[in-house]
């Protein structure tokens, strides 16, 4: 392991050694303990009671995060001719169709977030090996195919994220950046919590709330006590 820097000396010392942080605690440590020059992203791991690998148990949603993310996300909207004003209008980075399609077939992929409507997904399918892997295929669960584009854009603009549960039971996201308030951290970070206990499968049995922790990119993980995150 490489020498400790004085900054990251300085960081591990606000830290108690074991200690099990509120959430309240921790998303005001969480900006204390960063030691990056650059607006780090905060993010929140949350391990759950499920099985990923039966069907039944699968977690996966949208949620619409009160203070967004903080990230600037790129939208392609892959939509008919008469649809095309509305997405522009609505906030999306990239707007078309066969010309799009034909770009990510030659290897484009340089956006967030992708967007159609249901009677192009037709056109999209031969698609999914390049943006299957991606995490880029539209999919109705997570709103990204619909007939109403232009709302998709804008809820996507202002921090509207979809997730799912990997195959080791967690679930990963951004819940903010280290420039955010103390407060925008945790309003962000409970209504996540509470969308995934909203998602609980009934087939989960035991604890299924198993672990919480808050980082930001490059600082040490803070653990949460999960009956502390629905607190004021």
């Amino acid at each position: 392991m490489g020498k400790l820097t004085k900054n990251q000396k300085l960081a591990l010392s606000k830290i108690e050694a074991g200690k099990i942080y509120t959430l309240k605690e921790a998303s005001a440590l969480v900006k204390e303990v960063s030691i990056t020059k650059f607006d780090a992203s905060v993010d929140i791991d949350v391990r759950l009671g499920v099985d990923p690998r039966k069907a039944n148990q699968m977690v996966r949603g949208v949620v619409s995060l009160p203070h967004g993310t903080g990230k600037q996300v790129r939208v392609l909207a892959l939509v008919s001719p008469e649809q095309e004003t509305a997405a522009i209008e609505a906030g999306a980075d990239y707007v078309g169709l066969d010309q799009y399609i034909d770009k990510i077939k030659a290897g484009w992929t340089d956006v967030d977030v992708i967007i159609t409507q249901p009677a192009i997904m037709g056109k999209i399918g031969a698609l999914g090996r390049i943006l299957g892997p991606r995490g880029l295929m539209p999919n109705p669960k997570s709103g990204t195919v619909t007939n109403d584009v232009a709302t998709a854009v804008r809820e996507v603009k202002q921090g509207k994220i979809d997730f799912k549960v990997d195959k080791t039971g967690i679930v990963h996201t951004s819940v903010g950046k280290v420039s955010f308030t103390a407060d925008q951290l945790r309003e962000n970070a409970k209504e996540f919590v509470a969308t995934l206990i909203k998602l609980k499968p009934t087939t989960a049995k035991g604890t299924y709330v198993k672990s919480v922790f808050l980082s930001s990119t490059m600082s040490p993980g803070l653990k949460i006590d999960p009956k502390t995150v629905d607190e004021n």
